[in-house]
């Protein structure tokens, strides 16, 4: 039996949870998500919890089994609490700025990079550290990503946007020959 899968989701209050055709709709203060059970994969609820169960012990099932469960306990999580992911911009001359719904970053670049925030995702300026936040764990991390891969910190001097909690492994320079 799979360790996360068998784990029950305790519903908090506030957060609504239907299961209709194999849809799963989580709906709660901050917003709604959806998605689709996979196939192989029985979800119940009883009282103020979701069980996730499998039909066997198909390899392919047991795979699908934590997966599913990890997917509704943040969508759970998401829709209550929200997510989170700090970004730090590191470098001489480099700045962020919001520009209405937009971020504009100055990155090293010979023109500024406006980086446009979807839908369901808000962004927030503070010094050099910019704060994604969401209730979809996917596309918080994702939004997250792209940002970072406009610049990704090199190992010299450690310039570019980082996660706030990631450490550069740096490189020594050029060691020049001896004589």
């Amino acid at each position: 039996m799979s360790r996360i899968g068998k784990l029950p989701i305790d519903i908090p209050s506030g957060v609504t949870i239907t299961v209709e055709n194999g849809i799963v709709k989580v709906a709660g203060a901050k917003g709604a998500l959806e998605q689709v059970a996979l196939p192989g994969i029985t979800i119940k609820q009883e009282g103020n919890q979701i069980n996730v169960t499998r039909a066997d012990d198909q390899p392919d099932n047991r795979a699908k089994h934590g997966l599913m469960r990890s997917l509704i306990n943040n969508m759970v999580i998401g829709v209550s609490n929200g997510f989170t992911k700090k970004l730090e911009l590191n470098g001489v001359g480099y700045r962020v700025a919001l520009a209405g719904a937009d971020l504009r970053l100055n990155i090293g670049l010979s023109h500024d990079v406006t980086f446009k925030i979807p839908t369901g995702i808000t962004a927030s300026v503070e010094q050099n550290i910019i704060t994604i936040s969401g209730f979809d764990k996917q596309q918080v991390g994702q939004v997250a990503a792209e940002i970072r891969a406009l610049k990704k910190p090199e190992p010299y001097k450690g310039k570019g946007i980082k996660y706030q909690d990631e450490r550069i492994i740096r490189k020594s320079g050029k060691s020049g020959k001896e004589k």
